[in-house]
């Protein structure tokens, strides 16, 4: 595979996303509210959402609706598909490591820890893959998603081919042998004792041998795991340390010019959308220190209708620029390590508030769909424990808002001209995050699904506002006798997901809303 394949390759991406040639290269700064990122995902079966007049001589739907039903907000933690707190099982390090305890019992307490309703692993290469053509997990790997599997969560990871914390190499040897490392201009001083600082930093060179088996590696695991119910989504490989699109504090990059090292990332960006295909990626929006074509990869992201993440969130003016005026059905991960240990490592700011409680805050600001729990270095289920029982405020809070938390406040019913009757259901979302796809409203009985459709992508948005959807019942249906019920669904890349509503009147043991006239 040659540099010609790679830009054909880029070229009918583009083409096949509606981008122009130009567009394929360098993506300047631009504001991103009310941006043109093209259309949002796809919505079948959508439903009318408005406007629904009640007087002459607009009132073609016939009588006036009445309010027959409302919900009001629910605070309870909701694990749900496209959004959550998320603990991290592994960050930099590798497996997680507590004196006197066996791998599987600390990985079980940060799965079971009760916050947590997504879980976070981001293996070197070598973690999961030995030699060619097979693959071979580390033990702390197959443990997370069997534990997650077991107490119905979810698990989000990058696999990552340049480690600066770890003393071996990321890359299997097998790719080594066939791909120089190089070392760039610049050093990187600091605390000895930590592994970052006890060698030297090298980047691998992106040949057709890396690229090659990267790719084999990208269809070996989506073999398993693309639409599986234990994995929620997987980042975005990208140039440098942890792949998250930088060698800071190193200059420049690896590559003969910008231009090559932004194709050859789109096309590692290519490969991953081509085997992920239900599983949202999410690429880092990370300020292009190293002139690598990053604002090209957020912008492919985007209208690929994948998601978006960032690896710290007190930071550059920039990236808080794009999390916050991003498209509502963009999703959004903010990683930052809350904590660094237990208490005697905490910091705090000039008023005496810990700097963990600062960044949750931030994250909130930023409309987070996904937060870290994450004790940086230090990973263990005692350490988040300790810091929710001295902090519980902003923690608690967050819980109670992440991501979106949609219910229908109004349910209205009509009978239009010819005598049919509807419901119009208003749905509201109480969280910090858009819709990150397309929510399906389903109205069912035991005997099975009487209407269904869908509201317009990232919708409703958050921060108030009702989004209606009208939704006509057959003939001489009874809505009010008990039997109909109301579901919510939310479809990313082709999956249906079950979404647990945020109210605070009592839901059926499957999660659906009884529809009956309570006013």
């Amino acid at each position: 595979m040659d540099r010609r394949d790679f830009l054909k390759t880029g070229l009918a991406a583009s083409a096949a996303i509606g981008l122009a040639p130009s567009l394929k290269g360098w993506v300047p700064q631009h504001n991103w509210h009310k941006y043109d990122f093209g259309p949002g995902p796809q919505v079948k079966d959508r439903l009318y959402q408005g406007p629904f007049p009640s007087y002459a001589p607009e009132n073609y739907f016939g009588e006036e609706p009445m309010v027959i039903q409302y919900t009001l907000p629910g605070k309870q933690l909701l694990n749900a598909y496209g959004m959550g707190l998320t603990t991290y099982v592994s960050g930099d390090y590798g497996a997680p490591v507590v004196p006197g305890e066996s791998l599987e019992t600390t990985i079980d307490k940060l799965i079971r820890y009760p916050l947590g309703t997504k879980a976070y692993i981001r293996p070197n290469w070598r973690h999961l893959q030995k030699k060619e053509g097979v693959l071979e997990f580390d033990d702390y790997w197959k443990i997370t998603l069997d534990k997650a599997a077991e107490y119905g969560k979810r698990v989000i990871f990058r696999v990552m081919l340049c480690n600066p914390d770890t003393l071996e190499n990321a890359l299997p040897d097998f790719v080594l042998k066939k791909v120089p490392l190089d070392r760039l201009k610049g050093e990187w001083k600091g605390d000895p004792s930590q592994p970052r600082f006890q060698h030297e930093h090298f980047q691998p060179r992106y040949n057709e041998y890396l690229i090659g088996y990267f790719e084999e590696l990208q269809n070996l695991l989506a073999e398993q795991y693309n639409g599986s119910a234990v994995i929620e989504c997987v980042d975005t490989n990208m140039f440098g340390f942890w792949g998250e699109g930088h060698a800071w504090p190193y200059e420049g990059h690896n590559f003969p010019n910008k231009k090559a090292a932004e194709d050859t990332f789109l096309k590692i960006y290519d490969i991953q959308q081509a085997a992920w295909t239900h599983v949202p990626l999410l690429t880092n929006v990370e300020p292009d220190h190293s002139g690598v074509g990053n604002s090209a990869l957020v912008d492919r992201t985007i209208r690929d209708h994948n998601w978006l993440r960032r690896d710290t969130i007190l930071v550059d003016t920039e990236s808080i620029e794009q999390l916050c005026n991003r498209p509502s059905w963009c999703g959004a991960f903010v990683e930052n390590a809350m904590i660094r240990g237990n208490a005697s490592t905490y910091k705090f700011d000039s008023f005496g508030r810990p700097t963990g409680d600062d960044i949750i805050y931030h994250a909130m600001d930023a409309g987070a769909n996904y937060y870290s729990l994450w004790s940086f270095h230090s990973i263990c289920a005692e350490n988040l424990e300790e810091y929710h029982r001295l902090y519980p405020e902003a923690l608690d809070e967050l819980a109670s808002r992440i991501g979106y938390r949609v219910r229908p406040s109004y349910i209205w019913h009509g009978q239009d001209k010819e005598g049919l009757d509807y419901l119009i259901i208003g749905m509201v979302n109480d969280g910090i995050a858009g819709v990150p796809g397309v929510l399906r409203l389903t109205l069912f009985t035991d005997e099975g699904v009487v209407c269904s459709g869908c509201l317009d992508a990232g919708y409703p948005e958050a921060g108030g506002g009702v989004r209606s959807g009208m939704m006509y019942l057959p003939k001489g249906k009874d809505w009010n006798n008990g039997s109909l019920r109301l579901k919510v669904e939310l479809e990313v890349k082709g999956m249906l997901h079950p979404v647990p509503m945020a109210v605070a009147e009592p839901l059926n043991p499957d999660g659906s809303l009884t529809i009956r006239k309570t006013l």
